[in-house]
């Protein structure tokens, strides 16, 4: 059974929006990485976003600029799924969230891993757990990132009914060698953790708007200005704690708050924007106007705060209240 001490080698499958930065995660933390994607338009943007990924933590002070060629060459880029996987200790999925293509991916990897390679989905939306053949089900775990993972400290680990505890714990400590802040599941809900509570903060969201109750820019600078920051030192639960538990019970008792009507259904204001094709920055409007902004300098800011960010939170994960 594959313990912390007998990884070498991660294969990561897929290489679109998040495997360059798994990669580079995995690559970081010592491990030789090899990435495989079918499209070679594809492989060749992994490489550039890799090397530049690692650029800008050099520039930010995350590791040495010396670092940053040694790093690069950990990770291969290759054009077969038997390529990645050979010898592999740990298998990263990350291919698109479609259930054919996922089922017809571990269908292969059922015929060339062997029986104590461990196999972690980043699914989003889906149970994995329904789509990979019965056989690889003993050796099956989701390791669930966020976006850019690169730089979101999260991962969310869940193993299947038939995995052995040991496995998730492994997928665990090899994530918080990597860095990373890997939270386990004791068992699977789609959706996890932070994904249930972001859609519930959607409804939310939505009914204000839809409402009129207020615009999008008031409802990000008022969560800018309160629970956001507040969270990063108490948490959600331990923020209860500190209000009073007895506080918490009486907004229910007293039905201060009241859950929207139809919340399931889908937002007015957000089928508004679809269908007028403002589907955020990649489109260059959203909720906000972006025309006219230098988007790779946004993204590049974006970053560089959340660097910051995550370098003040670190210091609270550390030394909790």
């Amino acid at each position: 059974m594959k313990s912390l001490n007998d990884i070498r080698k991660i294969a990561v499958l897929g290489a679109g929006t998040m495997g360059p930065g798994i990669a580079q995660t995995y690559a970081a933390g010592g491990y030789s990485v090899a990435v495989w994607t079918r499209s070679e338009a594809t492989r060749e943007k992994a490489k550039a976003a890799l090397k530049s990924q690692l650029e800008t933590f050099a520039q930010e002070g995350e590791i040495a600029a010396e670092d940053v060629e040694q790093i690069f060459q950990r990770v291969s880029f290759v054009t077969t799924v038997e390529e990645a996987v050979a010898d592999a200790d740990f298998v990263q999925e990350t291919i698109v969230e479609n259930r054919d293509a996922k089922k017809a991916l571990y269908e292969q990897l059922a015929a060339c891993v062997g029986p104590e390679t461990i196999l972690a989905s980043n699914t989003s939306g889906m149970n994995i757990f329904e789509v990979v053949p019965e056989q690889l089900l003993p050796q099956q775990i989701i390791c669930h990132w966020y976006a850019p993972p690169q730089l979101i400290p999260l991962v969310e680990v869940v193993k299947s009914e038939q995995a052995p505890q040991e496995y998730a714990d492994t997928a665990v400590a090899l994530l918080k060698k990597c860095g990373k802040t890997a939270v386990l599941m004791k068992k699977f809900i789609r959706g996890y953790i932070v994904n249930r509570l972001q859609q519930c903060l959607n409804r939310e969201i939505f009914y204000l708007l839809d409402n009129g109750y207020c615009d999008a820019e008031a409802i990000d600078l008022a969560a800018k200005a309160s629970f956001i920051p507040r969270a990063c030192v108490l948490g959600l639960c331990k923020r209860a704690d500190f209000g009073g538990l007895d506080m918490t019970a009486n907004n229910y008792k007293n039905h201060s708050y009241t859950m929207p009507e139809n919340g399931d259904e889908m937002p007015r204001t957000l089928a508004e924007l679809v269908e007028a094709g403002n589907l955020g920055i990649k489109s260059g409007k959203g909720f906000y106007d972006y025309t006219g902004v230098d988007l790779d300098e946004l993204k590049t800011k974006r970053d560089r705060q959340l660097f910051e960010v995550f370098r003040m939170e670190k210091k609270f994960l550390d030394d909790p209240v």
